[in-house]
């Protein structure tokens, strides 16, 4: 067996009466569309069903799957503790999908397990399931989601589908998120422009069942939107990938500024033509052959320094340089950084701000490796992943002491901020830093600077950027 069905849902404390206390009257219509989510999960009669929750636990590069026998918990944090569950795992099931996922290179598993205790992601789709009869006793696995990219979130949805197939489980997704927390002006987390913008968007790709569109969302636009579930949903998609799906759209609202959209599946059999994630790579694959032809002689090196090193484990000895390198690079000194991104999302960066070797090419080979393997916010790039890193290189000019920050151009200038024998430094012209407030800040933030410290001083400079995709 397979997943036989799937199911998109939000999770507002208020839709339960004894949280709502008569709000939940104003969310009717995604009340009534959460009891045929209920009937149509019961009707299906799985032996599991897999939660995949955006307030279970997070982490940024690690799905964490909930592991032991049972666990927990109740609304008690919404002032309803005599709503209470308690659930049991389905522990072959949780070892089968993490042993896959790291067979394929997905950082997942059972550790890191911080708070056993239930969410209210997990907890509201088994308020609604366990109303009909007998599903109180129908196993679960509870999913995390985690900071990796949208691809990587399809391909765990994908292992997750294989390991339900390789223990013959009749199962059914639920992918648990709310919509964007900026739909209203009143509501509690104010309005921007993308918020609408995502729900509209988001209930007419999940209406439409077109998958394969969840991976072409902009991650900025995800976050100017402040969606909750985006993350969820790609999970689901990825464990039907490569299967034929009737979409049934039941129900959306954004009543109190928060969308809330309920979608439904039916599983019909096989299509090939939905494996979505399989024309991604091959259009990838496209981009980054165009790409790497554009690619200069600073970007090649760094690229040639990091792949033999995550190779081989040895750094790129001198003589295995490219022969026709240009004389700015092996003749100059200065300080380089090299910026890894993967999918849109950075994937490690790694500097100097001065000279520490005896020519740039130098600098860029060995901090290409660092940027790959040594920065500390990122497990250490793999193998497979090589293909699809996007590199830059950003090689810095003199720096100057400046008296104010009003000197400073976030497109045209880099700055340092400096206090004591703390320094953190930001380069110009960075997607997301739009004002000179939030380049300092940032530069402040990494250098552990305080606002307001007193004997803070500001440096700035100017970069040759390198990056094939900004031509």
């Amino acid at each position: 067996m397979s997943i036989i069905g799937a199911f998109m849902v939000p999770h507002p404390p208020i839709i339960l009466p004894e949280v709502g206390r008569g709000e939940e009257e104003k969310i009717r219509p995604t009340t009534e569309a959460y009891r045929r989510v209920a009937e149509q999960i019961a009707a299906l009669r799985p032996d599991v069903i897999l939660i995949s929750s955006p307030h279970s636990i997070l982490y940024a590069d690690y799905f964490h799957i909930s592991p032991g026998r049972k666990a927990a918990g109740s609304m008690r944090q919404f002032r309803a503790g005599d709503v209470r569950f308690q659930v049991e795992y389905d522990e072959p099931l949780v070892q089968r999908i993490a042993d896959l996922a790291e067979g394929r290179g997905l950082p997942a598993g059972t550790l890191g397990e911080k708070d056993a205790t239930l969410d209210h992601g997990t907890m509201i789709p088994l308020y609604f399931i366990r109303q009909q009869t007998g599903m109180d006793r129908v196993p679960i696995v509870r999913l995390g989601l985690s900071g990796l990219s949208l691809t990587d979130h399809y391909r765990y949805g994908m292992c997750i589908r294989d390991a339900v197939e390789a223990l013959d489980r009749r199962a059914v997704f639920v992918a648990s998120g709310d919509l964007s927390h900026k739909c209203r002006a009143e509501g509690p987390y104010g309005f921007a422009p993308e918020g609408p913008e995502y729900d509209r968007r988001i209930m007419d790709v999940m209406g439409r069942a077109a998958f394969g569109e969840l991976l072409e969302f902009d991650e900025g636009f995800l976050d100017r939107a402040a969606e909750c579930g985006h993350r969820s949903f790609v999970i689901m998609a990825g464990a039907l990938d490569g299967r034929s799906v009737e979409p049934e759209r039941l129900s959306h609202e954004d009543t109190f500024g928060v969308g809330y959209g309920i979608c439904a599946y039916r599983i019909a059999g096989e299509d090939p033509d939905r494996s979505f994630l399989k024309k991604r790579e091959e259009q990838k694959e496209r981009e980054m052959t165009d790409r790497r032809e554009r690619e200069d002689a600073w970007v090649r090196l760094a690229r040639l320094s990091l792949e033999h090193y995550v190779k081989t484990g040895k750094e790129l000895p001198r003589d295995a340089y490219p022969k026709d390198l240009p004389e700015e690079l092996t003749a100059r000194r200065a300080g380089a950084f090299v910026s890894l991104h993967k999918e849109g999302q950075l994937r490690g960066c790694i500097g100097t701000i001065g000279p520490t070797a005896p020519c740039v090419a130098d600098e860029i080979v060995q901090n290409a490796v660092s940027a790959a393997v040594r920065d500390p916010r990122f497990f250490p790039v793999q193998i497979p992943e090589l293909p699809y890193l996007e590199i830059s290189v950003d090689v810095l000019g003199d720096t100057e002491p400046i008296d104010s920050t009003d000197q400073l151009d976030v497109k045209r200038y880099g700055v340092i901020v400096t206090c004591g024998t703390r320094r953190g430094l930001l380069l110009p012209n960075l997607d997301g830093v739009d004002t000179i407030e939030e380049q300092v800040r940032i530069a402040r933030e990494k250098g552990g600077i305080r606002e307001g410290e007193k004997g803070i001083r500001y440096e700035r400079f100017e970069v040759v950027r390198h990056d094939p995709g900004k031509e």
